[in-house]
């Protein structure tokens, strides 16, 4: 992902966990799956296409392959442990024009009013790229989120269903086609 898409998520999750979004939240997490399947028939015309669907069954069975002893391993099942689904949608073409506004507005339009709230976003006007990052609450507990990633000759969108514990999101970069984010995964140590 662009530099603008990495820096992006790190300030969005500064944000989100000064706001106390660690929270987790069972109830109503269906409601924060977007629909985006209407997205598929841009993978005629992208160059690069990234398609992840792992619903709560998968997501089940996906959790057997993460049972040794490894600490890696223990902190991706802690990681999964309430996540009901990850979806990815991600497009890269070799030139701009390659998507409509139409197939934008078909996501964007979920995201309006109802439970959604949208946390952050950045444009850039120089290159184009704009990230946008929503998050579906009930109260103060986190359903999901979403993340639309929108540039000339790219799209993507990130929806991760269930309660999300942003502290530990990290651990899913490059990880079910969730793209490496550039969040920040060891503290810095201080000097005695």
């Amino acid at each position: 992902m662009k530099t603008l898409f990495r820096n992006s998520w790190k300030f969005a999750l500064v944000l989100l966990l000064l706001l106390g979004a660690g929270s987790a939240a069972q109830t109503n997490a269906q409601t924060a799956k977007l629909q985006i399947d209407q997205l598929d028939v841009l993978s005629n015309k992208a160059s690069e296409t990234v398609d992840v669907r792992l619903d709560e069954r998968l997501m089940q069975t996906t959790l057997k392959f993460f049972s040794g002893k490894g600490s890696d391993d223990a902190e991706i099942r802690d990681v999964l442990k309430g996540v009901k689904g990850i979806y990815v949608k991600s497009f890269t073409f070799e030139k701009e024009g390659e998507y409509t506004s139409a197939e934008v507005e078909s996501v964007m339009s979920q995201l309006r009013g109802g439970a959604w709230s949208k946390i952050l976003s950045v444009k850039s006007r120089k290159d184009g790229e704009n990230v946008e990052v929503y998050l579906n609450l009930a109260g103060d507990q986190i359903n999901g989120l979403a993340v639309l990633s929108i540039d000339p000759k790219e799209f993507t969108v990130v929806n991760i269903v269930g309660p999300v514990d942003l502290e530990k999101l990290s651990k899913l970069e490059g990880q079910f086609g969730v793209p490496e984010l550039g969040i920040e995964r060891d503290k810095t140590k201080k000097n005695d």
